[in-house]
């Protein structure tokens, strides 16, 4: 409450990654009610390109980085997420590549 949601993610990810992040682009909003079976979660999806050195946060374990083609399994829908981001990176102008 009380900053916007691009806000919001640079402080998550500052807090939860150790990385600085630019947003690029918004991926998507994901809000079908039976996508987690916990209750009711909407997500909002950016594309950022990250600086700084990687570390796991409060809500982590671990932190580490994949190739897209070499994913873990995710939970929910997560990977329609990805592969989402992945699309909107790929539909950018190469300097965005990651």
């Amino acid at each position: 409450m009380g900053e916007s949601t691009e806000a919001a993610v640079c402080r998550e990810a500052k807090e939860e990654t150790g990385l600085e992040i630019d947003l690029v682009g918004l991926v998507g909003v994901y809000s079908d009610p039976t996508r987690d079976p916990r209750g009711h979660v909407v997500s909002i999806g950016y594309l950022a390109i990250g600086s700084g050195a990687l570390q796991s946060g409060s809500d982590a374990r671990s932190a580490d980085v994949f190739p897209a083609d070499r994913l873990p399994s995710l939970a929910f829908d997560h990977e329609k997420i990805i592969h989402d981001a992945i699309r909107l990176r790929d539909s950018c102008n190469d300097q965005f590549k990651v």
